[in-house]
């Protein structure tokens, strides 16, 4: 097993909602926000695809992800763990 570089880039932690494609998962991360306006807070729900090179991790696992450089089109994370 390699040893992971450290890098910059965001990371962020969330649960796997997909894993039908090969060498890729959906994870959604959910934040809370607070509304200027108002002040009260809301939940949001953001859906990443996520680089998953050995197909390891399933659906309903609680993952973190990097951010890194552009993979594919729509893929700019891997998952840390």
């Amino acid at each position: 097993m390699k040893k992971e570089k450290i890098t910059k880039g965001k990371i962020l932690s969330g649960i796997i909602v997909s894993d039908a494609m090969d060498k890729t998962v959906v994870v959604e991360v959910s934040r809370f926000v607070k509304a200027k306006k108002y002040g009260k807070y809301f939940k949001i729900d953001k859906r990443f695809k996520v680089h998953d090179p050995e197909n390891k991790h399933k659906v309903g696992e609680k993952v973190n992800i990097r951010e890194t450089k552009p993979i594919s089109k729509d893929k700019h994370f891997v998952v840390v763990s």
